[in-house]
């Protein structure tokens, strides 16, 4: 399905790819994988003539279907959420708008009407409508939403109907950059499932390890040193094996060519004035100089494993909240609602978009006030609320190193360094003033300040956002060392599996408490069986 040949790319004087070679086939699962920076991306450029190679080829089956997802949705238009799920032509919306029109007014017999109801199923619209409307319901939507204007939903929700287009096209090759991005936990167990069945062959980029463990068969890893891709059979887990097995031949066979070297080099320096072996020590000459060297091998990256100071000991009783009441406008929330948490938990909060999981967490950092009820902290509980969205804390004329230094005196310049490193500030970063960062770049900065300094309840809003998979493996690391109280919601799920302990699922303003980890959540709540699923 595509071949790529001896493809050589340079980009700003940096070699990304050199004569790299690759194949994808009908039916197959890919992810392709490297850090930061090394070329995945322009690689989706390539393949999808967005960009051309310096050398080398890029070759497709003239008829197979090549459908994208990009990380961002452009700018939205006054196609409605299912005009966009069905992605139909200016055509096509045209003959559904004049259906809908006689159909409120219930004109049927209008000459109009027949002949739109015509060509809309010559155009196959009426299998094109329910699959569509299946998928959205799949990806979160509600019914009321699917005649909407796509320009009154964010960004995430626009995407997640972009999602949908692409599903109901059903493309060859479908090509996914980073498609969990704007999902809950739901929708997402939702399009994994869904991805399972799938007849096309899947070319993505993730930072969601479980998810590529779910449904991925090829690993293709971009090596920066090498600048070569090397593909590995198997999921993302096998894929972590396999390469340090590799590493370890490498490093095996660079010591046993040095060996070699040396030997060599010692007998032609022992034997370079004797005449008799004159041809004996011109012959290993030229096999030096013949000799392919093998470049020291660089260790993969691994999480960064350091230590950071613990929290003061809270109460057993960390937080209460009893009978608490919360509405947005006419728009109730919570009603009676009773939540303890306890010295010690780590809680992860489930539910679909808008069900309450980002009001709860608000509520229990102090943030937003309450409309009836109470909430109780407990006495020595230092609490820290962290989200993607909350930046004001910055000094925007520190450095990044100084606002890290700043959080934690006593934290050495080296370490602080190496933890900023992890979190993806690398060499200049770590000099730039707060005040120019980008929102990402603010969001992983305030994220190592509460890893440096952490308060004993610790509320976290998806904080796997903007963080690479070796960072996310960092961050979980810390966190399982944590002696605090943890609450947190997120779509990762192996982030989920990790950390949490507990699981309240938010539904309807009810919030129901499993006392047991992911799998057993999704074991007692029945979301780990097919119900609800819609087959490709």
């Amino acid at each position: 399905m595509l071949t790529i040949k001896q493809l050589t790319k340079i980009l700003g004087g940096r070699t990304l790819l050199r004569e790299a070679d690759m194949s994808i086939n009908w039916g197959e699962r890919v992810a392709l994988v490297g850090p930061n920076g090394a070329g995945k991306s322009t690689l989706f450029r390539m393949i999808l003539g967005e960009d051309a190679p310096d050398e080398g080829s890029i070759e497709r089956d003239d008829y197979a279907i090549t459908g994208y997802l990009p990380q961002e949705a452009g700018t939205p238009t006054d196609e409605t959420i299912i005009e966009v799920a069905m992605g139909i032509t200016p055509e096509m919306i045209g003959i559904l708008r004049t259906m809908r029109v006689h159909e409120k007014t219930g004109d049927l017999s209008h000459p109009d009407f027949a002949k739109a109801q015509d060509h809309f199923n010559h155009l196959n619209g009426y299998q094109l409508e329910p699959k569509a409307k299946k998928i959205l319901s799949g990806l979160g939507f509600k019914q009321q939403d699917f005649h909407q204007p796509a320009r009154k939903f964010s960004g995430g929700w626009i995407m997640r109907a972009h999602l949908a287009q692409l599903l109901v096209m059903e493309p060859d090759l479908l090509m996914l950059d980073e498609p969990t991005n704007h999902l809950d936990l739901l929708s997402l167990l939702w399009l994994q499932r869904y991805l399972l069945n799938y007849s096309g062959a899947i070319l993505m980029i993730s930072h969601d390890r479980d998810f590529m463990d779910t449904l991925i068969e090829t690993v293709v890893e971009i090596d920066p040193d090498a600048a070569k891709l090397i593909s590995y059979t198997g999921n993302y887990t096998s894929y972590l094996d396999q390469r340090e097995k590799r590493y370890e031949q490498q490093v095996q066979a660079y010591r046993n060519q040095n060996k070699e070297i040396e030997h060599i080099q010692d007998f032609i320096d022992r034997f370079r004035q004797v005449s008799s072996k004159a041809a004996q020590v011109q012959s290993r000459v030229k096999q030096l100089e013949k000799l392919e060297r093998i470049e020291k091998p660089r260790a993969p990256r691994k999480p960064f494993k350091f230590s950071f100071p613990q929290p003061p000991r809270s109460n057993q009783k960390v937080m209460d909240l009893s009978k608490v009441g919360q509405s947005y406008g006419t728009k109730r929330i919570y009603q009676n609602l009773d939540l303890t948490i306890e010295r010690g938990d780590r809680i992860v909060l489930v539910g679909p978009n808008g069900s309450g999981k980002s009001t709860l967490l608000k509520i229990l950092a102090g943030i937003l006030p309450i409309d009836a009820g109470k909430r109780e902290p407990g006495h020595a509980t230092k609490l820290g609320f962290y989200s993607q969205h909350r930046i004001e804390s910055l000094n925007e004329n520190n450095t990044v190193l100084e606002e890290v230094m700043g959080a934690c005196p006593t934290l050495r310049d080296e370490d602080a360094r190496s933890i900023l490193g992890t979190f993806l500030f690398r060499r200049s970063d770590v000099e730039k003033r707060c005040g120019v960062l980008s929102g990402g770049e603010k969001s992983r900065l305030n994220l190592v300040k509460f890893l440096v300094d952490p308060p004993n309840l610790l509320l976290m809003d998806e904080p796997t956002t903007h963080l690479d998979i070796l960072s996310i493996d960092s961050l979980v690391s810390a966190l399982k060392n944590y002696q605090g109280t943890l609450v947190f919601i997120s779509h990762d799920v192996h982030f989920i599996r990790t950390l949490a302990e507990t699981t309240l699922h938010i539904n309807n303003g009810i919030v129901t408490r499993y006392t047991g980890g992911y799998d057993y959540f999704l074991e007692k709540s029945g979301l780990n069986d097919d119900r609800g699923a819609v087959t490709a």
